[in-house]
C-alpha cells in the first residue's frame, strides 16, 4: 500500500536549534525584485505567504556578500549594509509571524557575471579569471581577496543569526564562486587554493564553512549547497566515484556544514548506478551515507497538478509519489526541496498536506513577472 504523503513528507525534523514541522523545503530561486539590492515589504509578504502555506523550511533567493561584483543581476539582494539588513529583518519577522522557518542563501556569483554595468570600476573575480574551460573572464583573486571573501561570508552568517534566521545556507553549486574553486575547469591556481585533486581545490570552501561555523556557533544549522553539474556544462561531474565524493564532502562537513543541499537536475536519478543499480541512491543519498550529515534532495520536483507523475518525471503513475515516499521512508535523504511550483502557488504544500492534489497549480512562467 502506498504511504500517504502526509505520513512521509509531514514528519517533523530537527537539526541543531532548528525545528521544522515537515520535510518540504522551498528551494532558493532568484527573483530579482530587490531594487538597489534592498528587500522590502513586497519581498517579506512573498516569503510569508509560503510560510502561511506550511512550507517547512524556506531558503531565500541567493543574497550576496560584501564583495565588489558579487552578483550577476542588479535586482539580486545584498546581505550586507544597514538598509539591506533592515529589509531582511522585515522578511524573517514576517515569516516567523506566519509560523515559518527560514534561512538566507549566502552567495557570490564569481565569473558568471557578463558585463556589470551597474557596478563599473571593479573587476569580475574568480579563482583563475575563467568562466569555463577556454573562456577567460575577469581576473584571478589574490590571496588578500580570498581572505576578504571568507570574512564576508562569515559576517553575513553572523548577521543572519543576529536578525533571527533559523539557519544559513552557503551557495557552493552550479558554477558560482565556491563551485569555481571545486572545478578543475575554472580553478587553475598553483597556490594552496588550487591543486590536482578535488580535495585540494576544496580548501576555499572549507575555510568559508569553518569561518561561518565560528561566526554562528555550534547550534545554528549551516547548509552547503553543492552540485556535480554546472550551468556552464551540465555534463560535468566533480566526483566520479564514492571515494572521490567522500574526499570532497567529508572535509566540508568536518569544517562545520551539518546539512548538505545536493542539487541534481532530476532527483530520482541514481548517482552511481554502476554500483547500486537504476534505483540506487541519488546524490543526496550518497552524500548522507558518506558524510553522516543531514541532506536535502532537489531536482525537478512536481511542476504540475499531476502530482504522482511529476515527482517521477515520467508518465507511469504507479512509480511517482511512491518513489519519493519510499526514498524518504528509508531516510535516504532528510528533506526534499520544491522550486518552481512554489513560485506560482504559495499554498502548494498545504494542498498536498490536506490531500487536495487536484487543486495544485503548476508553474506558470507569467508568475516570474511579479511576486505572487
Amino acid at each position: 500500500m502506498t504511504t500517504s504523503p502526509n505520513e512521509t513528507l509531514f514528519r517533523p525534523f530537527r537539526l541543531g536549534s532548528m525545528e521544522l514541522k515537515n520535510r518540504i523545503v522551498m528551494a532558493p530561486m532568484t527573483r530579482s525584485f530587490a531594487p538597489k539590492g534592498v528587500p522590502g515589504r513586497h519581498n517579506a509578504d512573498y516569503y510569508a505567504r509560503r510560510a502561511a502555506g506550511n512550507v517547512g523550511l524556506i531558503l531565500s533567493e541567493g543574497t550576496v556578500i560584501d564583495r565588489p561584483i558579487s552578483r550577476n543581476d542588479p535586482g539580486i539582494p545584498f546581505f550586507h549594509g544597514e538598509e539591506a539588513l533592515a529589509g531582511w529583518k522585515l522578511v524573517i519577522d514576517a515569516v516567523h509571524a506566519a509560523g515559518g522557518r527560514m534561512g538566507p542563501q549566502i552567495w557570490h556569483t564569481g565569473s558568471t557575471i557578463g558585463k556589470p554595468d551597474w557596478d563599473p570600476g571593479h573587476p569580475v573575480e574568480s579563482p583563475s579569471g575563467i568562466l569555463a574551460p577556454g573562456k577567460p573572464r575577469g581576473e584571478a583573486m589574490s590571496e588578500e581577496a580570498i581572505a576578504d571573501a571568507v570574512s564576508a561570508f562569515a559576517r553575513a552568517a553572523a548577521d543572519a543569526k543576529r536578525l533571527g534566521f533559523d539557519m544559513v545556507e552557503l551557495h557552493g553549486a552550479h558554477g558560482y564562486l565556491i563551485d569555481q574553486f571545486f572545478w578543475s575547469g575554472t580553478n587553475e591556481r598553483t597556490d594552496r587554493y588550487g591543486g590536482a585533486t578535488l580535495k585540494e581545490r576544496s580548501r576555499f570552501a572549507a575555510e568559508v564553512v569553518a569561518a561561518v561555523r565560528a561566526a554562528v556557533g555550534p547550534d545554528l544549522p549551516v547548509s552547503l549547497r553543492v552540485s556535480q553539474w554546472k550551468q556552464q556544462d551540465y555534463a560535468v561531474r566533480l566526483a566520479e566515484t564514492p571515494d572521490a565524493m567522500a574526499e570532497w564532502l567529508v572535509p566540508l562537513v568536518e569544517a562545520g556544514a551539518n546539512l548538505l543541499h545536493c542539487s541534481q537536475r532530476r532527483f530520482w536519478e541514481p548517482e552511481f548506478p554502476e554500483i547500486d543499480g537504476e534505483n540506487g541512491l541519488n546524490f543526496a543519498g550518497w552524500a548522507k551515507k558518506l558524510t553522516g550529515a543531514a541532506t536535502i534532495s532537489v531536482g525537478s520536483v512536481s511542476l504540475s497538478n499531476d502530482f504522482f507523475n511529476a515527482f517521477a518525471g515520467r508518465n507511469a503513475a504507479s512509480t511517482g509519489l511512491e518513489q519519493l515516499t519510499a526514498r524518504m521512508e528509508r531516510d535516504e535523504f532528510d528533506l526534499i526541496a520544491v522550486g518552481r511550483a512554489l513560485i506560482s502557488d504559495p499554498n502548494w504544500v498545504e494542498k498536498v498536506r490536506t490531500g487536495k492534489l487536484g487543486n495544485l497549480a503548476g508553474f506558470e512562467p507569467s508568475a516570474l513577472a511579479e511576486l505572487v
